[in-house]
């Protein structure tokens, strides 16, 4: 943030400078556009050169790092991981979607089995007696009452 206050037409001191130098390197070319004007004019001092001197060092040590490219073994063992990771993914899925699928079924069920329960009329009443014309919810004989309807 206090990157973005820093103009151009303001001299750069060597707090500023040194941070920059550590995060950008010695290379003032890779430094941000806004910041190379001041920091040219810094780099010309003895504390400035100092601060470039440090972060060519350590540049050079970062430039002579290199990192080997991975073997054919581990490149075929990462993609057949990956794609055994992959299948099972889509496995867990498809079973999760059955039991998902299964507990619905038993929730309608019991559901179901909870609605007969409570509508049904007791068969011990001596008052109502079913018939082939007889439901769970009521009467549906074609004696029914239908001009309420």
């Amino acid at each position: 943030m206090a990157e973005n206050r820093k103009g151009t037409d303001e001299p750069m001191d060597a707090r500023r400078f040194a941070a920059l130098a550590d995060a950008y390197g010695s290379a003032l070319h890779r430094w941000p556009q806004a910041e190379q004007a001041a920091a040219t004019l810094f780099a010309e001092s003895d504390e400035g050169r100092a601060i470039l001197r440090r972060a060519g060092r350590l540049d050079a040590i970062l430039d002579r790092h290199h990192v080997e490219a991975p073997s054919r073994t581990l490149h075929s063992e990462i993609v057949a991981n990956a794609a055994t990771q992959l299948r099972q993914g889509r496995h867990r899925r498809f079973w999760w979607l059955g039991f998902g699928l299964a507990g619905v079924g038993l929730a309608g069920a019991v559901a179901g089995l909870a609605l007969v329960t409570v509508v049904t009329p007791d068969s011990a009443s001596e008052h109502y007696v079913m018939d082939a014309n007889a439901t769970s919810f009521g009467d549906a004989g074609p004696e029914a009452d239908t001009e309420d309807l």
